[in-house]
C-alpha cells in the first residue's frame, strides 16, 4: 500500500533547468489519487511521459526513473549522491521503535559496519549449512498435503519460507518451540498491509492503547523476550551452535568491530521482516507460472530428473541446475517481490538532460523495468529461455534488478537464491498444482508485491 502525506501543498519545482515532464494531476493532491487507487496502472502510465518523469505529491519531490543507465546511475555509479528513503515510512508502518539499529534503518559508520561483518555470513561457503534445513522443511510441508487437496499456495509457501527462516535464523523448529515467530512475522506483515479502520488505527501515536496496538506490541515483546533467551543460550554454550544468531554473537570484523545485543536484536527482526514475504512471494508466482504453462513445467522435470536422478537437491547440484534457475529469474522478472526501489537524492544531482534538487524521492519500479519491450521479447510472456537466448549488449544490465544493486543491494540475496533452488526441485519431483483461482491474477503493491486474491490450486501428488 502506498502512503503519502497529504497535509501540505506539494513541494515546488525550484531548479533552474527544465523540470522532467509528468502529469499535472489535482490542485495540491496532484497525482496521490491515481497512485493510491491504482498504483500498478499509474507507473505503467507514467512511463509514457519518458524515461525520467516528474511525479507530484504533497510535501513530497519525486522523479520516476525507467531507463535502466539512469537507474544505474542511482544505484552503482553516481550512489554517493542518494540515500535510502524507507526510514521514517517503514518506520510508521511498523512502528517507531521497530529495529532502529537494523540493516534496514542504518546509515553512516554503524550501517557500514555492520554490513561489513554481515556479509561473509551470506557467503556461498556459510550458506551451504542451511541446505539441510530448506530440504527438510520442504519434503515435510510436501508430507502433509493429501493428493486432490485445495491449498492456497501464497499461505503455503510463507508457512514454508518461515520455517526456514525460523531454522536457520534461530535453530528453531517453529512447531515445537511454539508460536513466537511466527505471531511476529504474521504481526509485521499485518502493519504492512493495513486498510480502512486498521489504517486510521496505524496513523495514530503508538502509545494510544487501541486494541490493534495492544496486540501488536504484546507480540512484539514476546519476540523480544525469545531473541533475548536465545542470546543468552548460546553466550552459555556458544559451541553448542551454529546458526546465524550465533555467528553474529562470535563474529568480530577484521577492524574489531563486533555487534551489541541491541544489534544483534535489531537485525534478527530486520531479517525475519525482509526476508520471509520476498520469498514467499517468488515461489507461489513462480509455482503459479510452471502450473499455467505446462510446457515449461515439462522442460523443469526433465532437468530435475536428468541432473538428480530421483534423489534430494544439494548445493553441489545447483549450478547444474540451469534451467531451473532461468525459471526462478523469469518468476522474478515478470513478479519481483519487492516491486519497486527508493532513493532520495543528498545532493543537487544530473539524470539525463535534468538537474534533480536535492531531497527528491526517486522512483525505481521493478515491475515496469522488467516489463519494457526496449529491453525483452514479448515481454509479457513467461519464456524463462530468454535467459539463454537473449543474453548480449543489447539488454542493459540494470534491466533487471530483483535484488536492488549497489552497496544496499539485497544482503539476502544468495540465501533467497539457494533456497528457491533447493525447494522448486523438491516440489517438481513429487507434484503438480491444478490452478483453480485466476490464472493471471491481479497484483498490488503491499510491502511486497502480492496478488489481490488468493492463489487457490489443487494437489495432484506424483
Amino acid at each position: 500500500m502506498v502512503n503519502f502525506n497529504l497535509s501540505e501543498d506539494s513541494v515546488a519545482w525550484d531548479t533552474p533547468k527544465r523540470q522532467p515532464p509528468g502529469p499535472e494531476g489535482l490542485p495540491v493532491l496532484g497525482n496521490t489519487l491515481s497512485c493510491i487507487r491504482q498504483p500498478m496502472d499509474f507507473f505503467e502510465e507514467l512511463r509514457e511521459y519518458g524515461d525520467v518523469v516528474r511525479c507530484k505529491f504533497p510535501k513530497i519531490r519525486a522523479v520516476t526513473l525507467f531507463h535502466p543507465e539512469h537507474i544505474e546511475d542511482v544505484l552503482i555509479t553516481d550512489q554517493d549522491d542518494y540515500r535510502r528513503w524507507n526510514f521514517d515510512e517503514l518506520r510508521a508502518i511498523v512502528g517507531n521503535d521497530f529495529a532502529p539499529e537494523g540493516l534496514a534503518f542504518n546509515e553512516g559508520d554503524q550501517w557500514r559496519n555492520q554490513r561489513h561483518l554481515l556479509q561473509p555470513m551470506f557467503g556461498l561457503d556459510r550458506l551451504r549449512g542451511y541446505a539441510d534445513a530448506m530440504v527438510e522443511s520442504t519434503e515435510r510441508t510436501v508430507e502433509t498435503w493429501d493428493d486432490g487437496e485445495v491449498v492456497t499456495l501464497n499461505h503455503e509457501f510463507s508457512d514454508l519460507t518461515l520455517e526456514v527462516l525460523t531454522h536457520s535464523l534461530f535453530d528453531l523448529d517453529v512447531r515445537e518451540h511454539g508460536a513466537v515467530v511466527p505471531r511476529a512475522a504474521e504481526a509485521l506483515n499485518d502493519r504492512a498491509r493495513m486498510q480502512g479502520f486498521g489504517l486510521v488505527e496505524l496513523l495514530l501515536p503508538s502509545w494510544i492503547p487501541t486494541p490493534g496496538n495492544n496486540r501488536y506490541r504484546e507480540t512484539m515483546n514476546a519476540f523480544d523476550e525469545t531473541v533475548g533467551r536465545q542470546i543468552a543460550k548460546r553466550r552459555a554454550n556458544p559451541s553448542d551452535y551454529d546458526d546465524l544468531l550465533a555467528r553474529m554473537l562470535s563474529t568480530e570484523s577484521d577492524a574489531g568491530y563486533t555487534l551489541s545485543d541491541s544489534e544483534i536484536h535489531d537485525q534478527m527482526l530486520t531479517f525475519l521482516f525482509a526476508g520471509h514475504e520476498t520469498t514467499a512471494t517468488a515461489l507461489t508466482f513462480t509455482w503459479l507460472l510452471l502450473a499455467t504453462h505446462p510446457e515449461k513445467r515439462d522442460q523443469l522435470e526433465t532437468e530435475v530428473e536428468d541432473v538428480l536422478d530421483g534423489s534430494l537437491p544439494s548445493p553441489a547440484d545447483l549450478e547444474d541446475l540451469t534451467y531451473t534457475g532461468h525459471v526462478i529469474k523469469e518468476a522474478l522478472r515478470l513478479y519481483p517481490p519487492a516491486a519497486m526501489l527508493f532513493r532520495e537524492t543528498i545532493a543537487d544531482t544530473e539524470l539525463g538532460k535534468y538537474t534533480i534538487p536535492e531531497g527528491t524521492k526517486i522512483l525505481l519500479p521493478q515491475f515496469v523495468v522488467h516489463s519494457d519491450e526496449r529491453w525483452y521479447i514479448d515481454p509479457e510472456q513467461f519464456r524463462p529461455e530468454r535467459w539463454k537466448e537473449e543474453t548480449g549488449p543489447d539488454r542493459p544490465e540494470y534491466a533487471y534488478f530483483p535484488f536492488g544493486g549497489g552497496r544496499h543491494n539485497c544482503i539476502g540475496m544468495r540465501f533467497a537464491m539457494m533456497e528457491l533452488k533447493h525447494i522448486v526441485p523438491i516440489i517438481a519431483q513429487r507434484v503438480d498444482f491444478e490452478v483453480l483461482s485466476d490464472p493471471d491474477p491481479a497484483v498490488q503493491m503491499e510491502m511486497t508485491l502480492q496478488p489481490t486474491e488468493d492463489i487457490q490450486t489443487r494437489v495432484h501428488k506424483r
